[in-house]
């Protein structure tokens, strides 16, 4: 077994750790303080090539695997949540459904000018009733022939209502199956389509310069051809998606953790009490010696789940276990990190308080800790009706 990061990927951390040193770190507080979303620095991003990254360069991409795709955002989120939130957002749940499951028209109509920066596609599955419980989706699609008419809303939707979102992937109830349950299909939608309204969600406690946005559908009117892949497949595509999206939201964990380390560590041994620096005290000692332990570990956790994407096997449990791991590492290191801070960790100035707000949303997004204990749980046998698969991951 090798655990050395194979060159390419080595250069790309550092490409992007220098990237997000230079172009987003001076301007990361400005941006959270505003609550501005930033075109320019999203075009950066796309200039730069981290949108697509894992795509085929026939669609625009840089022809890369998962394993460099987690390195990438795990270093943006070492230094802006937000940032790494719309590349996270805009690869695993806008231009990947698309290209798993579009047809090759789809495919060749939007993923080549999604992977520029220029424009950014979201994902619709939350509502005000449809969270973990993605089975409550109230939002209709009825059937009008050659036209499909959607009504319904999705709210909490990243790089749903930016000034550059040509539109979303959304999920609908599209009628029932054979057995009586709803049928689910998800449908690509225009933000400039007659009668969808997008409306940005402000105020928020943390990923304040990511985009985030409400969706209402009022007899939206899209064609046939707007379906992705076949009619009935909605929940599947879901479920898909969201095990890759939950390889981005542990790197932003995992980058986060780093991120908290590092100023803890310099804090630390440039802070002086009682005549000596603060590192040098057991009890601050032993926490950044945790800290860099539990960093180590969910490093190898993800990385092995982001290797499995690459060789095509199932990474339902795995993504769940490094999400899990990586979400709630954050939260431990992020704490720490504030009180090695002491008083100043608590300031806006601060870099170290801003990590410890955008963390918050890691244990929820893309599936609570909850939820992902419950995936755990049932892929280890748990319940009488779940067969043991772990020989199968």
């Amino acid at each position: 077994m090798d655990f050395d990061l194979p060159k390419s990927v080595s250069n790309l951390r550092a490409r992007v750790r220098n990237f997000a040193e230079e172009e987003i770190s001076p301007i990361a507080q400005e941006l959270d303080e505003k609550e501005e979303f930033s075109t320019k620095l999203t075009r950066s991003l796309g200039e730069f090539g981290l949108f697509g990254i894992n795509l085929p360069k026939k669609y625009g991409g840089q022809g890369k695997g998962y394993l460099e795709y987690v390195v990438a955002v795990e270093e943006i989120a070492r230094i802006d949540g937000s940032q790494a939130a719309t590349v996270a957002a805009h690869n695993s749940l806008g231009i990947g459904p698309i290209y798993y499951f579009g047809s090759e028209k789809q495919k060749k109509k939007y993923l080549p000018k999604l992977c520029t920066g220029k424009y950014l596609w979201a994902f619709g599955l939350t509502e005000a009733n449809a969270g973990s419980d993605a089975g409550a989706t109230q939002t209709k699609a009825e059937n009008k022939g050659k036209d499909w008419l959607i009504n319904g809303s999705k709210m909490f939707i990243t790089n749903a209502a930016a000034p550059i979102t040509l539109g979303t992937t959304i999920q609908a109830v599209s009628g029932t199956r054979p057995d009586g349950k709803k049928e689910y299909s998800c449908f690509l939608v225009e933000n400039e389509t007659k009668g969808l309204e997008a409306t940005v969600i402000s105020g928020k406690m943390l990923w304040r310069a990511s985009n985030t946005g409400g969706l209402r559908f009022e007899n939206v009117l899209v064609s046939a051809g707007s379906i992705l892949g076949k009619q009935g497949d909605g929940f599947h595509q879901m479920l898909y998606a969201l095990d890759r999206g939950r390889l981005s939201i542990a790197a932003m964990g995992l980058g986060a953790a780093q991120g908290a380390y590092d100023l803890a560590l310099q804090r630390a041994k440039n802070r002086k009490q009682f005549g000596r620096s603060i590192s040098e005290f057991q009890i601050i000692a032993f926490k950044l010696a945790d800290m860099h332990v539990e960093i180590e570990a969910a490093r190898n956790m993800l990385y092995k789940a982001a290797w499995f994407c690459d060789q095509g096997r199932n990474i339902t449990k795995n993504a769940s276990m490094a999400k899990l791991y990586c979400s709630e590492l954050a939260h431990r290191c992020v704490h720490n990190a504030v009180q090695i801070y002491g008083g100043y960790g608590l300031l806006k100035n601060n870099m170290v308080e801003r990590l410890y707000r955008d963390q918050r949303i890691l244990e929820i997004g893309e599936g609570t800790s909850e939820i992902q204990r419950l995936i755990i749980s049932k892929h280890i046998g748990c319940y009488d009706n779940d067969k043991e698969n772990d020989g199968k991951q």
